[in-house]
């Protein structure tokens, strides 16, 4: 028997688009006023229902965790990419971006304990403009200690792209499901 999993959960999200009065091509009179957003903690894309008379901004944060949430009512689940309006998917970097940013501990992190997938793949291979090279670059680096920041990484590993934005680029991927391994998409 597998055991099971335990539910990934999302405590916060950063609104991508809110419609106040639902989906345009939803048919019926009652029509529920509805927000995109992007959790946090794990990078989902949800479609969350809030509160009446709540009226919200892209890029604000909403709590929707197990507690009292002042916003939403409740979170309808989880939506595909195609789902997203176009407001939301042009909102979707920014907010990517914005978590990069609020969590850098965690993606400098990353590059400091990456490991190997197989015998010829590495975890560090999969983030994209970053080959062999870099890769080795980077695990020789962090043998002496490990990094404190993106700009600590890039001033210890010539050459490296930039850390933040292909860290960004790897979880649009992600999202976007055009990637066998997720590294940073719950």
């Amino acid at each position: 028997m597998i055991p099971e999993q335990p539910k990934i959960r999302e405590e916060h999200a950063i609104i991508l688009d809110f419609l106040p009065h639902g989906y345009p091509f939803e048919q019926g009179t009652m029509k529920t006023p509805i927000a995109q957003g992007l959790g946090k903690e794990h990078l989902t894309l949800l479609e969350l229902i809030p509160k009446k008379d709540v009226f919200l901004q892209p890029h604000h944060e909403a709590y929707i965790g197990e507690g009292k949430r002042d916003e939403i009512h409740h979170i309808k689940g989880r939506i595909p990419i195609e789902k997203l309006t176009t407001t939301a998917k042009n909102e979707l970097k920014h907010a990517v971006k914005k978590v990069v940013e609020t969590y850098e501990a965690k993606f400098v992190a990353f590059f400091n304990k990456a490991q190997p997938l197989s015998m010829r793949m590495h975890q560090l291979e999969l983030l994209p403009g970053l080959g062999k090279k870099h890769m080795w670059e980077v695990i020789d680096a962090r043998k002496g200690k490990p990094f404190a920041s993106f700009e600590d990484l890039k001033n210890r590993v010539k050459l490296l792209p930039d850390p933040k934005s292909i860290i960004i680029k790897r979880i649009l991927a992600e999202i976007e499901g055009n990637e066998k391994y997720k590294l940073f998409v719950g």
